[in-house]
């Protein structure tokens, strides 16, 4: 059976942008549909179901980061920002209002490419744990993981779907439990790809997922800070089934 192509959604105010994406993207494989602004991105989101969102930061109207914030408020779905600002802020705060991975304008085609292909890895669920030999709970202090369903699961038994970008940086942690990693190793592990000088995206993905875990980083038991060096896990994690 043939696997569907993704459908991806490239918002853009430049035509001859949308235009070039969309015949790139469709050449290898995807399903492009592209949009010029906020209110067409809600008019296609109100009846397609696109697996990533590629979104430039400088829309008019509402902006990157305005779309961002909205799709966050209901869904997962993950998000590539692109941006020709040089300004790290621009970068960090779309980082935290959720956005998945970055790219800086101008970008050469197929490294756009490539960050589809590694974000779609990163979010597809995973299909049958015990056919891959993949544990498919696993505890560690008050919190539960379905790497299925890629859910949280807290004390009460509730449930709450972490995003792509989230669930990889969980995994990571929860395989290297009570290690200490640096940023430039939680990097390549959870991008497939080195940092960029002085980058600082991890530090972001970090935050965030203490939020998701009830945590801040002045008082973070689950992810602490090791000063001058990186993160650590300090819990242990045991397999439930």
């Amino acid at each position: 059976m043939t696997t569907p192509a993704a459908t991806l959604v490239v918002v853009d105010d430049d035509p001859e942008i949308r235009d070039l994406l969309a015949d790139y993207l469709t050449r290898h494989g995807y399903r492009a549909l592209m949009a010029e602004d906020a209110e067409a991105l809600r008019a296609l989101l109100a009846t397609e179901r696109p697996d990533l969102l590629v979104v430039d930061l400088m829309l008019p109207g509402d902006d990157g980061f305005a779309i961002c914030r909205e799709v966050r408020r209901d869904s997962e779905v993950p998000i590539i920002m692109l941006t020709a600002s040089p300004d790290e802020t621009d970068r960090i705060l779309g980082l935290e209002l959720g956005a998945d991975d970055y790219l800086g304008k101008p970008f050469n085609p197929r490294e756009l490419l490539a960050r589809v292909k590694a974000v779609l890895r990163r979010c597809r669920p995973r299909g049958d744990s015990a056919g891959s030999g993949m544990a498919r709970i696993v505890a560690f202090g008050d919190w539960r993981l379905d790497r299925v369903t890629r859910e949280l699961i807290d004390e009460r038994g509730m449930r709450s779907a972490l995003s792509g970008a989230d669930f990889s940086l969980l995994q990571v942690f929860l395989e290297h439990a009570e290690q200490v990693l640096s940023r430039e190793a939680l990097f390549d592990l959870t991008r497939g790809r080195p940092a960029p000088p002085l980058d600082r995206s991890i530090d972001v993905h970090v935050c965030r997922l203490r939020q998701r875990l009830g945590e801040d980083a002045q008082h973070s038991q689950l992810i602490r800070t090791v000063r001058g060096t990186g993160y650590v896990l300090a819990a242990r994690v045991d397999v439930i089934a």
